[in-house]
């Protein structure tokens, strides 16, 4: 799974996600792509369960690229225990996902079996996704 190498402090705050992607909301890689229409935190499991449901369905052709790291820690506190006494300790790793963002993108594979792909993919991922392709951008 994915998680940083190393960060600059253990734990980080919860804040808000806020307004429309404008990095990353367009293909740079493949000619499919996988596009969130919601904001959402998305953990490092979900991303792994994603991209390989799609490697699965293009059996191993083609070329898929992850256009998101988990760089958030998400710190959880222990069952039954009382509040207080501190944050709880980093349990796993997230992205913050905004809105027109692109997750995978993917290459080299015929559109029946692009469409195929990207629909298994995003029926792992908690937000709504809509697959998108060049031509959605004028790129032919």
């Amino acid at each position: 799974m994915l998680s940083p190498k190393r960060t600059k402090f253990r734990k980080q705050f919860k804040g808000r996600i806020h307004g429309v992607a404008t990095k990353g909301a367009t293909l740079s890689f493949g000619s499919y792509g996988l596009k969130t229409l919601e904001p959402e935190r998305i953990t490092a499991r979900q991303i792994e369960a994603c991209r390989r449901a799609i490697t699965r369905q293009m059996k191993r052709q083609g070329k898929v690229w992850i256009r998101i790291f988990p760089d958030v820690p998400v710190s959880q506190k222990p069952a039954e225990v009382r509040m207080g006494s501190g944050k709880g300790s980093p349990e796993y790793w997230a992205a913050r996902v905004k809105p027109g963002r692109i997750l995978f993108e993917i290459d080299g594979v015929a559109d029946e079996i692009a469409n195929e792909a990207l629909r298994l993919g995003a029926a792992k991922l908690p937000v709504q996704c809509k697959i998108i392709t060049r031509a959605d951008f004028g790129m032919a």
